[in-house]
């Protein structure tokens, strides 16, 4: 069956539908990963976008269960060049196309995604319609395009409920306490991996029920959507800053911190999603490959250097990729350490942070 996608500024791509046959509206971003099509459909961070995969061929390794990043797939649609018909690979459970049927997420192929992506990173990222009915005059539709907002989605993806994840070390080192803004499992793995018994908090758990537990670090993890909307998440990480409880943040946890130490934030033109975005440790001049995806970035003129100093920046655009907060056991990074584009380029971060454990519980 047909299937349209119909941009805000009227552009119009006609293509094939994929997944189920509904209509949606949503933010249309795209990733220029290679492969991880599944991390990347699985990742909370894309919740109220609809992604366009750069890749021409998706679909052809099939759907590993596994490699989920959380429970359910997030994007409202997906949008591919070509959806492989076979997948073939000895440990896959499925195709994509069952997979976002059962799933209830609809999608366009056939369409030319490199123009799609032209017009995105001239443009900027703008809304977008899929539809299967042919629309003959746009005047009506495109004013319900322009008018969506991402928006109430930390609160839809966080977990409704604290768990405990046991260290997958012989030897449990310590407790981590993880702010579930939006978490991909990768992240309490590679603090299990390292012998930390990790406890994840929804999204809405108050600093003094944090802090009560009496962690040995803090992760805020990634998520979704504008980080100045988490005013709650901003007024408790303000009082987690406080205490000298060692504190790694990933993506809108990097944002968050930021923002409550009276940094500012803004929306970028295009954002960073993809597996290859070079970035640079200030300190060190060494060159991470990394795995990124975000829309908002830190204002670098915001940053306050009697706090915190710049200690990562993209090679690209020279925007902010991370902060060391000074006198505190604090650093974030906007990227993702606990992906694999590397293949393990920066997961030594996580040991960066078991280290500052280790010399708070010796100190």
């Amino acid at each position: 069956m047909k299937a349209y996608l119909i941009l805000e500024d009227g552009t119009v791509f006609e293509g094939t539908s994929i997944g189920v046959q509904k209509e949606v509206i949503s933010e249309v971003v795209f990733n220029t990963s290679m492969w991880g099509y599944l991390e990347v459909l699985t990742d909370p961070s894309y919740a109220g976008q609809a992604v366009c995969m750069t890749y021409p061929l998706i679909g052809n390794y099939g759907i590993c269960f596994d490699d989920m990043e959380s429970l359910k797939p997030w994007p409202d649609a997906y949008i591919v060049h070509e959806l492989s018909r076979n997948h073939s690979n000895f440990r896959s459970q499925g195709s994509i196309q069952d997979f976002l049927v059962d799933n209830e997420i609809p999608g366009i192929a056939g369409i030319d995604t490199r123009a799609l992506t032209k017009i995105l990173r001239t443009k900027g990222t703008m809304n977008g319609m899929i539809t299967t009915k042919e629309y003959t005059d746009l005047t009506e539709i495109l004013p319900k395009i322009k008018e969506y907002k991402v928006s109430g989605v930390v609160d839809e993806v966080s977990c409704k409920e604290s768990k405990k994840l046991e260290s997958m070390a012989d030897e449990k080192k310590f407790n981590v306490a993880l702010l579930d803004i939006g978490a991909k499992n990768n992240i309490a793995e590679s603090l299990q991996k390292l012998g930390c018994e990790v406890t994840v908090y929804p999204c809405r758990t108050s600093a003094e029920e944090i802090i009560a537990s009496n962690p040995d670090g803090i992760m805020l993890s990634n998520g979704p959507g504008d980080p100045k909307e988490c005013e709650y998440e901003i007024e408790q990480i303000k009082k987690l800053y406080e205490t000298d409880i060692p504190i790694f943040a990933i993506c809108l946890g990097h944002q968050l911190m930021a923002l409550a130490m009276g940094f500012d934030t803004k929306k970028m033109k295009y954002g960073h999603r993809g597996g290859n975005h070079p970035v640079i440790d200030l300190d060190s001049r060494h060159v991470y490959i990394s795995s990124q995806n975000h829309g908002y970035m830190v204002d670098a003129d915001s940053v306050d250097e009697n706090i915190a100093k710049v200690a990562f920046v993209n090679v690209n655009d020279k925007t902010v990729e991370g902060l060391r907060y000074k006198d505190k056991n604090i650093f974030t990074v906007q990227f993702h350490p606990e992906a694999c584009p590397g293949p393990q380029d920066s997961e030594r971060l996580f040991g960066e942070f078991i280290d500052m454990m280790e010399v708070k519980n010796n100190g």
